[in-house]
């Protein structure tokens, strides 16, 4: 695919200090969400990408697109990995809203990219594997993956919707986002908040210091922790590597204001606590936990906590508050919009792993029609 004048490489990565001046100026010209942003992929870089690779795109003199890849090789042929390093334990931390960086004149680099992450040998090793090079997507949106199906085969991994709240959808005023609701869920918000209401006046409290940040992430830890270990699930918190990376992670962004730790109270009552990030006049919802064990009759940890943000995001200017991947049934009540996000794996056609890819399709093709038959 024509790349439009640009030159597009891929390169090792021998100096993040480097990439993060250029990422950084590139972050100005472009809307990245916060996961393509440098404070999340350049947390803990050296840990989690060991084999770094970058793709750079420039045009006119100046770059234009970036993105980072770990790579691993194998036996089945090289993998890149875009924004993950391959390692479960690392990427537990889960990246969404991902893709290449591409500076606000540049959108027609995508495809390009694309192509070029698939058969561009990597400098200064140049590497072209006979088996095809794998690239693996995680939470990439439509055109990304669009883009993929373009330049080679796609395999599907897996697909998810992420619901969000469109600030400028709703009526202006401290009751414009209640009025959108379903009249069942503006029930159940308000019961709730009465229910709650009951203790003390609803308050959330930002964490300011450090200590406060300390303290408000080992509280929320502790609540989700007890709720997905009462179901059986270690949670997300008993990953050591979890753990290290968003301590480092708020370290970064907090002073930035791209992480918003929240604690929502009840007089002097506990309901639960968000971590929340931001960026470009969206707030994503990323962590919570919710303290179920005291919620009293009819009150619903989540739902006040939830819109006890959404009106503080909503009167800071923030223009989009986004619950991120997953159909839970909250999410979808309080959203007016959505964003699909996809899962994939891609690889160049012609080459053996391209063909075992399409092989691979048609079987699982062939077999869904059988089960349906069988049905």
């Amino acid at each position: 695919m024509p790349a439009r004048g640009a030159r597009i490489t891929l390169e090792e990565v021998r100096d993040f200090a480097a990439v993060e001046a250029a990422w950084r100026d590139l972050e100005s010209r472009a809307a990245p969400s916060f996961f393509q942003s440098w404070t999340w992929v350049g947390c803990l870089a050296g840990e989690r990408f060991p084999d770094p690779v970058l793709l750079r795109a420039e045009r006119g003199g100046r770059i234009v697109g970036l993105a980072l890849l770990n790579r691993i090789g194998g036996r089945m042929g090289e993998q890149l990995w875009l924004g993950e390093s391959g390692d479960a334990a690392l990427d537990a931390v889960y990246v969404e809203h991902n893709g290449p960086l591409l500076a606000r004149d540049a959108a027609d680099l995508l495809g390009p990219c694309l192509h070029a992450l698939l058969a561009a040998p990597v400098a200064p090793r140049a590497r072209a594997p006979w088996l095809g090079r794998r690239v693996r997507l995680a939470g990439v949106d439509a055109a990304v993956r669009a883009a993929a199906e373009a330049a080679g085969v796609v395999r599907l991994r897996h697909d998810a919707v992420a619901p969000s709240i469109d600030f400028s959808r709703l009526a202006p005023g401290p009751e414009g986002f209640l009025a959108a609701l379903s009249a069942n869920t503006r029930a159940q918000l308000r019961r709730s908040d009465r229910a709650f209401a009951a203790a003390g006046p609803i308050a959330a409290r930002r964490a300011e210091t450090p200590e406060e940040v300390e303290a408000f992430l080992g509280e929320l830890a502790a609540l989700h922790q007890a709720r997905w270990q009462a179901r059986g699930k270690p949670g997300a918190f008993a990953n050591p590597a979890f753990v290290r990376f968003h301590r480092a992670l708020l370290a970064r962004a907090l002073p930035r204001g791209e992480a918003v730790l929240l604690r929502v109270t009840a007089g002097a009552a506990l309901i639960g606590l968000l971590y929340n990030v931001r960026l470009g006049g969206r707030e994503a919802a990323y962590q919570s936990g919710f303290a179920y064990a005291s919620a009293p009759a009819h009150g619903k940890p989540g739902l006040s906590c939830h819109h006890a943000a959404i009106v503080r995001a909503r009167a800071e200017g923030i223009a989009e508050y986004d619950f991120l991947a997953g159909a839970d049934r909250y999410k979808t009540s309080f959203a007016n919009r959505a964003t699909s996000l996809h899962w994939v794996e891609t690889t160049a056609r012609g080459t053996p792993t391209g063909r075992m890819m399409r092989l691979q399709a048609c079987a699982r093709m062939v077999w869904k029609r059988i089960e349906t038959i069988l049905r």
